[in-house]
């Protein structure tokens, strides 16, 4: 319990409210729950390297701490933000001699590991291979992007889902009661509304609605935390959360959100902040490409191929200059014509597959290699496009139940607009087809 037993005498009650074993840590039973393979694997004690990807306040951190608790192994425990890769390699060389000397593995838990470069997560490498460690990072950010593909491979991703509203009630009400850890010492009165008020702006992060409680605490004159008295806090205390994350997320929502909605002015200014206060210019780079996707779309094909040139070019010649090829790209998106068709056809698609309409592809999309596959019926009766004029040709392509489905719905906006026509001309000429072999058949 050594671990626990130190930070119940922290100063921050996010600190010291953190859950000590799996039953207390909230949200996470897709990953946690009983039979699941990470609960498996901390409970047999049969430990691999693993990042733990989910937004902040999730509890990547204090499954990491409840890990070692649980196995009892040394834990050692580093942020990539306040830690150089120089002396995460001394600390680990340690536990190398530890291991050969007396038998003992190390727990290496790296906090926003996607801070380190490529270079520098090269580093992590051999020593996860021969086990020497088991390397425990965490990241807000997708492992996709921000890990180096050999280090991926080493590793099992879990995904830590944001807490719901209810999560972060249950987890306020045991901080205003703990006697031990949390406030109970105080006797706080919690007003349900104020509870429901916080838990509704924490977003599922439960660091920034212990933060918001504790210091509501401080500065309630009469024990009663109310919705004034929150609201209140949240005017005069911004800073607390700027440490939390919390006005990061505000400042990149208001981004994405000028620029969705064609404000080029406002666009470059919210970019500006982001920039003078010290946020990765490549984590704005990929909201930029994801504006492009997801905003701007098909209205303008070339946007995502200028947001990605943007990152690259930043990646290039790095700062302050390549901090011009992002207002360059943002400026451009902003400016664009605004399309979420694509995104919203992927959704509708999504939600087919979700609700189980997977049946068998149809025999004639299917490829044939082989003897037997041919005569089995595989591409039979498939029609070979481009010998038809037009290079179209009047096929069904989805399988039943789904025939006939469409989930892309073109707009009139900017380029595809022409996609849209186009489309629309392709249909009459196949329905006219349909229609005459229906009529011939």
């Amino acid at each position: 319990m050594e671990l626990f037993e130190k930070r119940s005498n922290s100063y921050l009650l996010a600190d010291r409210m953190r859950p000590r074993t799996i039953e207390e840590l909230l949200g996470q039973e897709h990953i946690l729950g009983k039979g699941k393979p990470l609960r498996v694997m901390i409970e047999s004690g049969n430990l691999s390297s693993m990042i733990f990807w989910g937004p902040p306040g999730s509890g990547k951190t204090s499954l990491a701490h409840i890990i070692a608790n649980v196995s009892g192994l040394n834990f050692l425990s580093y942020s990539a933000v306040l830690s150089g890769i120089k002396e995460i390699k001394e600390v680990i060389k340690e536990a190398e001699n530890r291991l050969r000397l007396y038998g003992l593995r190390s727990i290496l838990f790296i906090d926003e590991i996607h801070r380190f470069n490529k270079a520098q997560q090269d580093a992590f490498l051999p020593y996860v291979e021969k086990g020497t460690i088991i390397l425990i990072g965490a990241t807000t950010e997708n492992p996709s992007f921000e890990l180096i593909s050999p280090l991926l491979s080493r590793v099992q991703v879990f995904v830590l889902k944001p807490l719901t509203a209810e999560h972060i009630k249950q987890i306020l009400d045991r901080a205003v009661t703990d006697m031990e850890r949390g406030l109970g010492n105080l006797e706080l009165t919690l007003e349900p509304e104020a509870r429901d008020l916080i838990a509704e702006l924490s977003a599922g992060d439960a660091r920034f609605a212990l933060n918001i409680l504790e210091f509501s605490s401080k500065v309630s004159h009469n024990r009663k935390i109310t919705v004034e008295l929150i609201k209140d806090v949240l005017q005069k205390q911004r800073t607390i959360y700027d440490k939390a994350g919390e006005e990061h997320y505000n400042i990149i929502s208001a981004f994405h959100k000028s620029l969705r909605d064609s404000d080029p002015d406002a666009t470059l200014y919210w970019l500006c902040r982001m920039l003078s206060g010290g946020e990765d210019p490549l984590f704005i780079a990929r909201r930029i490409i994801r504006a492009a996707v997801e905003d701007v779309g098909l209205a303008d094909p070339f946007a995502i191929l200028i947001a990605i040139a943007a990152k690259e070019a930043y990646e290039f010649i790095g700062s302050p200059e390549g901090e011009l090829a992002l207002a360059h790209a943002a400026i451009y998106l902003a400016s664009a014509p605004k399309s979420n068709s694509v995104y919203k056809a992927m959704n509708l698609a999504m939600k087919d597959i979700e609700e189980g309409l997977t049946p068998p592809v149809p025999l004639h999309l299917r490829n044939a290699p082989t003897k037997l596959m041919r005569e089995l019926g595989y591409g039979k009766d498939y029609k070979y496009a481009h010998n038809f004029p037009g290079h179209i040709i009047a096929q069904e392509h989805l399988p039943p139940p789904l025939t006939g489905r469409r989930y892309y719905f073109p707009t009139e906006q900017g380029r595809e607009a022409e996609i849209k026509r186009r489309l629309e001309q392709w249909r009459k000429i196949l329905n006219l087809e349909k229609e005459n072999r229906d009529e011939k058949g």
